[in-house]
């Protein structure tokens, strides 16, 4: 992590930084560090970390293939950015309340959402809570404190300071965490959003996940600041680049503002630095705007390889156990999709349901 408010801390960026802050070489942390940064139990912590990226990872595959089939009607993979998700996931707890971007939907399955529920949201089935009247990737989870996002670029930054106010009002021990991606930093709301929080001293994290595209829009197109982070400045609050394909340093980073926040420190601004590893959606072709090597070096920062690689290293996990945990995740979302696929479709008269208290009479 690297900030003009603040020092870095230990091992929170590890490896050479390129100019986009994301590190091209793998985790060197030693037992010492993640101790420091993680607690006694780090290790725990990192494969717990580390089996939920590989079921976002899974269900991300599956999923695609699926709306290629014509099965599921859209689908917003998360692929390259699964460390910010479940790294906020581990660092918040159940008072805290997050409004998700398009991407983090892993973090609400990592608060403890079921998949099967996710999944019944997907297919647009009757055992869906929405009845299929809200877009796939568009859950809501009530029971973890997980607000449906909208389409609306940055319209989620405002309804979370909102939350935050009345949290602050209510003295409420929890803070709101507000997800958006690089191109919200240029909507209104995100300047409404900042300027208010920052006014107010509210207890909310704003956690900028810049996955270096606005749908097609490079990020240098859209703004000309170099660092987004550098933007709370602007507002008089902390903020902070975050290397959003580190597992160790998201959870560090989320769990130090979110405590500043809770405490009455205020607002903090994180900007993870990830790289889309997949399409914008099911309805993109990145091939018609990304450069060919992009994707490469999307690659290269692979936070599931990351992980891996440092599991490895300190003895916490072999191949076997890779493959064993594969399987795992892969059965658990074969299971939830064969489950969806055999629930029943919402009937159309559960159309307005929970919309109106009555019903006037269809005319005849």
């Amino acid at each position: 992590m690297t900030s003009s408010e603040e020092p870095a801390r230990p091992g929170a960026a590890a490896g050479p930084q390129d100019t986009r802050g994301a590190s091209l070489q793998p985790l060197e942390y030693d037992e010492p560090a993640l101790q420091l940064l993680l607690g006694p139990t780090w290790d725990e912590t990192l494969m717990t970390g580390y089996r939920w990226m590989i079921l976002g990872r899974t269900l991300d595959q599956r999923m695609l293939g699926l709306q290629r089939q014509g099965r599921v009607g859209f689908y917003g993979p998360a692929t390259g950015q699964e460390a910010v998700s479940v790294g906020a996931a581990l660092a918040s707890g159940p008072p805290d309340w997050v409004f998700p971007g398009l991407r983090e939907q892993l973090l609400a399955l990592a608060r403890g959402h079921a998949l099967e529920t996710y999944v019944h949201h997907l297919f647009a089935d009757n055992v869906d809570p929405a009845r299929g009247r809200q877009m796939p990737c568009h859950p809501t989870a009530r029971d973890v404190h997980y607000v449906s996002m909208s389409s609306v670029v940055g319209t989620q930054i405002t309804h979370a300071v909102g939350v935050a106010y009345g949290q602050k009002l209510r003295k409420d021990p929890g803070a709101t965490l507000a997800f958006f991606g690089d191109g919200a930093t240029s909507a209104n709301d995100f300047h409404a959003g900042l300027n208010f929080a920052g006014v107010l001293a509210l207890p909310v994290v704003f956690c900028l996940v810049n996955n270096q595209w606005a749908i097609s829009v490079p990020v240098e197109h859209q703004t000309h600041v170099a660092v987004l982070a550098d933007k709370a400045r602007a507002y008089g609050i902390p903020g902070a680049r975050v290397d959003g394909t580190d597992l160790v340093a998201v959870i560090a980073a989320t769990r130090d503002a979110l405590a500043r926040a809770r405490g009455g420190g205020g607002p903090t601004l994180l900007e993870f630095v990830v790289f889309r590893m997949a399409a914008h959606s099911s309805s993109d072709d990145p091939k018609r705007y990304q450069p060919k090597e992009f994707q490469e070096k999307a690659r290269e920062r692979d936070p599931v390889e990351r992980l891996e690689g440092l599991l490895k290293r300190l003895g916490r996990l072999d191949d076997a156990g890779v493959a064993t945990l594969a399987a795992d995740a892969d059965a658990r979302v074969r299971m939830a999709i064969q489950t969806a696929e055999a629930a029943p479709q919402p009937v159309p008269d559960s159309l307005t349901t929970d919309v109106f208290s009555s019903v006037a009479p269809t005319p005849r």
